[in-house]
């Protein structure tokens, strides 16, 4: 039997005041989606297992709080989500960014769902049957439900992602005119019937292990289910949201020690301009971050995160 001094035994009580733990009781989506396991990895951090209807599984979110979060306060809290790339899980953006630092003092919950290594941010198509995985009602229906039932998140939005990632935060955005105040893109495609992208597109989904038709179906012959989830196709529907977006050109840039050639950036920065014309001709207000040399890689995106920051923190209403 260990014994603990009673300084030992106020802070351990001091901690457990300050950064309560998620609720204990069940949250239920409309669907049955709940949260199955939660588990806090620093005062700020949670990492949530989400048994998904939608994915027909569990499904792995992180959650970094706002000072003075508490999921038992009265009041809510605006929501930023930032969106993963293929190959990649919930992890990378505090892996591989200073996020939590940048956003140490700013008054926002933010939530970086799982995205799968190649879930293209959509309900699969799967021969036209639908089904699993249906990523979209994942991140947009389930999750949704659940942090603001149980997270105590509000209803005032942003998001961003890098690669597809940014493919998904302006599809999402796109689909739902006035559900987010702001959405960025980080070297994201986002003209998907470019000549060449579908067959980019496809060789993300056969990389791990899956049938790329499943995905949307072939290029001529589904084409309407391209449409649908193109943000080029879905421009319109940005009107009115905060818009950010950033993309290279592959060809190493000042933060590429070692890289001569990028040909995923490449791809990127041969697409962009495509969207960039759509929202011209639509009088659509973007900032537009084409800056040229650079690669398809972590460095740029933790810039272009910080570039955005402000745009992003303005449009959800948030100091600083």
């Amino acid at each position: 039997m260990s014994l603990r001094s009673p300084l030992a035994v106020v802070a351990a009580l001091v901690v457990s005041i300050v950064v309560p733990a998620p609720p204990a009781v069940a949250v239920v989506a409309d669907n049955g989606a709940t949260v199955v396991k939660q588990t806090r990895l620093d005062d700020r951090t949670y990492d949530l297992t989400i048994n998904s209807p939608a994915i027909g599984g569990n499904v792995p979110v992180r959650l970094l709080t706002p000072p003075g979060w508490s999921p038992t306060a009265t009041r809510t809290w605006p929501v930023l989500f930032l969106l993963q790339g293929c190959g990649d899980d919930y992890t990378s953006w505090t892996r591989e960014t200073d996020v939590e630092q940048l956003s140490a003092s700013s008054d926002v919950l933010i939530a970086m769902p799982d995205g799968g290594r190649a879930g293209w941010y959509s309900d699969w198509w799967n021969g036209g049957r639908g089904g699993t995985p249906g990523w979209e009602t994942f991140h947009m229906t389930e999750l949704v439900q659940l942090l603001e039932r149980g997270y105590r998140a509000g209803t005032s939005r942003a998001i961003a992602g890098l690669s597809a990632g940014g493919t998904g935060a302006f599809k999402y955005a796109a689909k739902r005119p006035g559900y987010f105040k702001a959405a960025a893109s980080y070297s994201g495609i986002l003209s998907t019937q470019f000549v060449g992208v579908p067959q980019y597109v496809g060789a993300t989904v056969l990389r791990e292990g899956m049938s790329a038709d499943a995905l949307w179906g072939d290029d001529d012959f589904q084409a309407s289910v391209w449409r649908a989830n193109n943000p080029k196709e879905l421009a319109s529907g940005l009107r009115g949201t905060s818009l950010y977006m950033s993309y290279g050109n592959g060809f190493t840039g000042p933060l590429d020690p070692g890289f001569d050639y990028d040909a995923n950036e490449r791809i990127v920065g041969n697409t962009s301009p495509d969207f960039v014309l759509r929202m011209r001709l639509l009088n659509i207000p973007i900032t537009v971050n084409a800056y040229g040399d650079g690669t398809h890689t972590w460095p740029y995106w933790q810039r272009e995160l910080r570039r955005s920051w402000p745009q992003l923190m303005t449009a959800l209403g948030v100091p600083g």
